[in-house]
């Protein structure tokens, strides 16, 4: 094994199967697990949204009563809606799949390019948000330290996901249990202290209500609610996370899927309608430096009657130290729905194909490195700034869900004549439409000249780089369909007694791909000028095992039918040109790496062989592609020379 290898086996884990059982139980999420993994980003939302909820109403603080019920609704409103993604979607995508089938590919472009930004973002402003609630009951000279310690939680949670997604979530799993079960006796204590208090405060809402309804009219008062609602909208982010990572569950996933929804919606409406109660019935005030969820524990804490300033401070300290590590837990779903989503796009070649490969740990490494440097640069560009972050947050999040609910909307009403649930699941999507659509126009509004601007900007840079690479792509995928095209072959049946094959006679070996132009013209260009001098013809092709086919033993199992039948075209071809053939095929993560450990053994089966490989050279190609595929040839090539494998990169210009 080379150093390199040992050394990345050392710092991140031995190397996983894929076609393994039991290494596909090892990376998939029970519904509890996944509870932790996706559903901690919308638990977590319940440490800010609530507060600047809270706080847009301004001196009217006896709305804060609708407002928890209001918040409480929405979030299951939200949440069943999403059950109907999951259903439709089992193999993951979310909002992405949503509306690129449901709508159209640049809809969907939009609404991917939305949720990448989301997810860099979420990973930014669960740090940032963790770190205050830490840092609330600390000197105001430990500020200074505050953007180091949130870079640091950056990079721990980026070596905790390259390692595998289970271990990143069991590591964090007693943080989010911790901050649950402290948050619900808090909420709970904090009520039922105030019980005898609920009857006049629901009598107060009610007379306050009607009396500034008299003032100022109904249209005041509810824009001023609608206000405050929206600008709390920061509460549900991350329920769509389950959609998006359905195919990260265990079998059945739709199942899973649904209960681990019904545990997001469960225990956020919980908190977060229960925060703004405690708000209300704490008669809570800011406080500077401090969170109002920071201001509020105390206060419950020390009405607990300790008379103990060391054990109350204690006791505040771990509930805020458990706030911030829930934050720590919901940044990770940034590294598990971000390249999720990249993976998606890039089987439709909005981004780099390479997004979607996985690494020997069978995750996405490519992805979680980017997510984690874009987070790192929004944290320094902005400073951890929450009240900046949550308006970039809330934009996209809402766009995004605005954009799955209308095209679940089209699709029940386009299968209104099939589907006898079209009724109420029409009526389900277009309620929350409404809600979600109506936020993100006020938090457009409220907040464009905020840093709402700079949503719009930094999506719109990233759906611009989309579309120029999508048109790379479709251009280089139009000139290989012409060059398949120009060789006018056709299916050449198989051979029912085929030359045989000589071992001990000189072979030549072609490493050949999906497209069959490369590896013609390679077979040709050998034999024209090596005429009679190869006795065997072997094609050998490695396939990538990606995160698109990774999502089941079904998608594995095509991908090898697909393959098989593109070598058999090869060996088929050579067969009824009298000359013995034969093909092997291997699947991994690493192409170049099995290419390696396939031709090793081909060698063994045929000493006298030597290895071609094609190259195509389109003209006007760009400089990228020509630089990666020149570095992936070149290593190949130097690793195929070390091991005493003679090869040939044949460039084929097109």
């Amino acid at each position: 094994m080379p150093n390199s290898q040992k050394i990345t086996e050392a710092f991140l884990g031995a190397r996983l199967d894929p076609f393994s059982q039991q290494t596909r139980k090892h990376v998939t999420l029970v519904a509890f697990l996944a509870w932790v993994g996706l559903g901690a980003d919308g638990l977590s939302s319940s440490c800010y949204g609530p507060e600047e909820a809270f706080l847009a109403l301004g001196g009217h603080t006896y709305l804060a009563l609708y407002m928890a019920i209001a918040t409480a609704a929405t979030v299951f409103i939200i949440a069943v809606a999403y059950n109907q993604v999951i259903e439709l979607f089992p193999t993951g995508g979310g909002g992405y799949k949503v509306a690129t089938k449901l709508i159209g590919p640049y809809t969907g472009l939009v609404s991917g390019a939305a949720l990448i930004v989301d997810y860099m973002l979420t990973i930014a402003i669960s740090i940032a948000s963790g770190v205050d609630a830490v840092f609330s009951l600390l000197p105001v000279a430990a500020q200074a330290f505050k953007l180091v310690t949130e870079i640091g939680l950056v990079l721990l949670l980026l070596f905790l996901n390259l390692r595998g997604m289970q271990e990143s979530i069991k590591i964090l799993l007693p943080i989010f249990l911790g901050f649950f079960g402290a948050h619900v006796l808090l909420i709970v204590y904090g009520v039922l202290f105030h019980a005898e208090a609920l009857p006049a405060l629901i009598s107060d809402t009610l007379a306050q209500t009607h009396k500034m309804s008299q003032q100022m009219g109904w249209v005041f008062l509810a824009s001023l609610f609608l206000r405050a609602y929206s600008l709390g909208g920061g509460t549900y982010t991350g329920i769509e996370a389950v959609s998006n990572n359905v195919q990260s569950l265990a079998e059945p996933r739709v199942k899973t899927g649904k209960w681990t929804m019904f545990y997001m919606a469960v225990s956020l409406s919980f908190t977060a309608g229960g925060i703004i109660l405690l708000y209300l019935l704490w008669h809570v005030q800011p406080v500077q430096g401090q969170t109002l969820n920071a201001v509020t524990f105390r206060a419950i804490i020390e009405s607990l009657g300790l008379h103990n300033a060391p054990l109350e401070n204690g006791a505040l300290w771990l509930v805020l130290a458990l706030e911030g590590g829930l934050l720590f837990v919901a940044a990770n779903t940034g590294f598990l729905g971000g390249p999720a989503v990249l993976a998606n796009m890039a089987s439709d070649s909005w981004v780099p194909h390479q997004y979607r490969y996985l690494s020997t740990r069978l995750v996405t490494q490519r992805g979680i490195l980017l997510m984690g440097l874009c987070a790192l640069a929004i944290l320094v560009l902005t400073g951890g700034a929450v009240v900046v972050l949550v308006v970039l947050y809330s934009i996209n999040v809402f766009l995004t869900f605005s954009l799955s609910l209308l095209g679940l909307c089209r699709y029940w009403w386009r299968h209104r004549a099939d589907d006898k649930r079209w009724p109420h699941r029409l009526a389900l999507s277009a309620l929350g439409l409404m809600v979600t659509s109506g936020i993100l126009a006020v938090t457009l509004t409220e907040k464009f000249t905020e840093g709402g601007w700079m949503t719009i900007l930094i999506t719109g840079v990233v759906i611009g780089f989309c579309l120029i690479n999508h048109a790379h792509y479709l251009s280089i995928r139009r000139k290989i369909n012409a060059a398949d095209e120009a060789l006018s072959w056709s299916d050449y049946p198989e051979v029912a007694n085929p030359p045989g094959i000589d071992p001990t006679q000189h072979t030549a070996v072609f490493m050949v791909g999906s497209s069959r132009s490369g590896g013609v013209h390679a077979l040709q260009w050998v034999r024209r000028e090596f005429p009679d001098q190869f006795r065997n013809f072997v094609f050998i092709n490695v396939r990538t095992v990606d995160a698109q086919c990774y999502g089941g033993s079904q998608s594995l199992d095509q991908m090898r039918q697909k393959a098989t039948a593109a070598l058999d075209y090869f060996v088929n071809f050579c067969h009824h040109e009298k000359v013995p053939s034969k093909a092997y095929l291997a699947f991994g993560t690493d192409p170049i790496e099995e290419l390696i450990k396939l031709s090793e053994r081909v060698k063994q089966d045929f000493p006298n062989s030597i290895f071609f490989t094609s190259k195509l050279i389109f003209e006007r190609d760009n400089w990228y592609i020509r630089q990666l595929h020149s570095e992936a040839a070149l290593t190949l090539l130097r690793q195929l020379h070390l091991r005493n494998l003679p090869m040939v990169i044949l460039p084929i210009i097109l």
